[in-house]
């Protein structure tokens, strides 16, 4: 039997489910008509999140609406009809002083910078989340904040309630169906929120694309953003990077400034040709060494290199939006705009302010290049879902590496921990990640649980059991197949086993590695953290004996490794839907 066959049937033993037989059970527990709609406005959070989610499409669904979209301008109209039937009209959304945000990656970042630059003035801030490749972590709340906190369960169900039953009062027979779907009743909910708790201003962050997207009711936002730009949601997008990049550009509207980064010259031009049609005012922003000129380093909240052009990006929005506000304070003029490329007009360089620099520092991102360190184990947690992305977590996962080497030559482990979701190549996405030479690759569902049903938060109705556990097989095998082959250099440039010395960049792997890791398949993320912690992390401690989750070579071999290694390094990242799962095990305060 071949390699993969053999790894192919070691994942199926490892399932402790029966994958069908769990799909049915989910299915009859969760199923749609199990939430009726309640009667009385003060039910519990919970409750409310469990009719949010049924609001979720079905793959099926999900499926048709991508062929079936129609044109922009009537998804824009539906959005507009249910945000009249909610009580407000596009125009009140204008008294929110919108800060809007897109781009492939770095979006989220570039937004959590702005809002905490804009809070370290004084300011009320609201930061609202749509996107649905960047989902919350822990609980939906987390989508929609004020002064950079999630707003209270009592908030968010009060608002919920609130909205849920003025769309059910106002359905009709209309062609709008009665409900928007979920996202769309976030967004709704956000506006709401933020009137309601009369914010300073809303960061919104964009959810896919631009043009098609449900925050594109936004008419009159004060300034805008694009982020770096690359390949993803294809089959939504478009399949190269300037159809994209002409998606994204379906934000700009006339008269309002707007802010990009350096993109690739392709893609740069259809957002300036995009700016010119509409007569937006497009800037490019100089990068971060240009404002550090003259004075000191700019610390950053986040890690990773790559977080210097998203800070870059937030420092313009943020002076912009202060400018436009008649603000105080907006840091001194180093320089006038200048021509680059031919392409686009330089955004100001200038001298940030001292309150730009706390906001900067005091930046925080919960799941994006975040580490933690707990006794033998420290955990490397970074959302990276993109080729790109995932270029840059394993840089910083190399820096991060460095900086917690310990002291002799006891040995080390590392551990890969990964998942990736919709149509990403996790081929591609796993060839990045050999370098980094792992003991172990763990594949698991995007899962606390093999049930989740005890909490709302992490219910996802869009997906089978069946189909998530079926293509953590798939990155197995992938894994396998990469393994076998040694393919791809060694992109961080350490030297191979034959000349490695003292002078290596990388910890001493475990001895009983010899760089082509095993693998292993597990049904959720409890069971994968519990296998790899082994009882040895503080904070997760599971009822159930690590030793006992399995019976299985690989397993129990690797079990006897962990649990004597002097230190792990477990890298978790493909998804933020993982990243979240996995923070809410190590983290069990964040889902209080």
């Amino acid at each position: 039997m071949s390699r993969a066959r053999s790894h192919l049937r070691a994942a199926l033993f490892l399932v402790a489910v029966s994958p069908r037989a769990a799909t049915a059970r989910i299915a009859a527990q969760r199923g749609l008509s199990a939430w009726p709609a309640p009667q009385e406005p003060g039910m519990e959070y919970q409750d409310a999140v469990r009719t949010l989610n049924t609001l979720q499409t079905n793959a099926g669904y999900l499926e048709q609406a991508k062929r079936q979209r129609g044109d922009p301008q009537t998804q824009l109209e539906a959005m507009e009809l249910y945000l009249a039937r909610s009580g407000l009209q596009v125009e009140d959304l204008d008294r929110l002083n919108i800060i809007h945000v897109t781009g492939t990656k770095g979006k989220g970042s570039t937004c959590a910078f702005t809002e905490r630059i804009l809070r370290s003035y004084g300011l009320k801030t609201g930061f609202f989340r749509s996107s649905g490749s960047s989902p919350h972590l822990v609980q939906v709340r987390e989508r929609i904040r004020i002064n950079g906190q999630p707003i209270s369960p009592e908030l968010f169900t009060k608002h919920f309630w609130h909205l849920y039953h003025q769309l059910e009062e106002t359905k009709d027979n209309s062609s709008c169906a009665s409900m928007p779907a979920y996202f769309r009743f976030l967004t709704l909910m956000a506006f709401h929120v933020f009137l309601q708790e009369k914010v300073d201003l809303a960061v919104v962050e964009v959810g896919i694309g631009g043009t098609y997207d449900c925050t594109n009711i936004i008419r009159k936002p004060v300034v805008c953003g694009v982020s770096s730009l690359g390949i993803d949601h294809t089959n939504l997008l478009g399949d190269t990077v300037e159809k994209i990049a002409w998606q994204k550009g379906g934000i700009f509207k006339p008269g309002v400034p707007a802010f990009t980064v350096l993109q690739p010259d392709s893609p740069l031009a259809v957002l300036r040709d995009r700016a010119q049609q509409i007569s937006c005012p497009l800037y490019l922003c100089p990068p971060l060494d240009a404002l550090e000129e003259g004075g000191p380093p700019l610390m950053l909240g986040l890690d990773g290199d790559h977080q210097r052009s998203n800070a870059a990006l937030a420092l313009q929005l943020a002076r912009c939006w202060l400018q436009q506000q008649d603000h105080q304070g907006i840091g001194e003029l180093k320089s006038s705009r200048l021509s680059l490329h031919q392409q686009l007009p330089l955004a100001p360089v200038f001298q940030p302010t001292s309150r730009m620099c706390d906001g900067l520092r005091d930046t925080e991102w919960p799941g994006r290049t975040q580490v933690l360190q707990r006794g033998p184990l420290t955990w490397y947690l970074d959302g990276a879902h993109t080729s790109s992305s995932m270029q840059a977590c394993v840089r910083w996962f190399h820096q991060a590496l460095q900086s917690h080497q310990r002291p002799g030559s006891e040995p080390e482990v590392r551990v890969l921990l990964f998942n990736s979701t919709g149509d990403r190549d996790p081929a591609a996405l796993l060839k990045l990640l050999q370098p980094c030479k792992f003991d172990y690759a763990v594949f698991c569902p995007n899962l606390t649980e093999v049930s989740s049903m005890g909490n709302a938060d992490q219910q996802n109705f869009t997906v089978t059991l069946d189909q998530v556990l079926l293509r953590c097989l798939e990155h197995q095998q992938h894994w396998s197949r990469l393994d076998e082959g040694q393919v791809g250099p060694d992109l961080w440039g350490t030297p191979g086993p034959e000349t490695a010395g003292p002078t290596s960049l990388l910890p001493t792997p475990c001895p009983a590695s010899t760089h082509r890791s095993s693998s292993l398949v597990f049904s959720c993320i409890s069971h994968a953290l519990q296998w790899i912690s082994q009882g040895r992390d503080p904070v997760f401690q599971h009822p159930a004996s690590p030793r006992g989750l399995l019976a299985h070579p690989v397993a129990d071999s690797g079990a006897s490794v962990l649990g004597s290694a002097a230190a792990i390094h477990v890298l978790v990242t493909g998804s933020l839907h993982l990243v979240g799962g996995v923070l809410r095990l190590l983290e069990p305060s964040l889902a209080q």
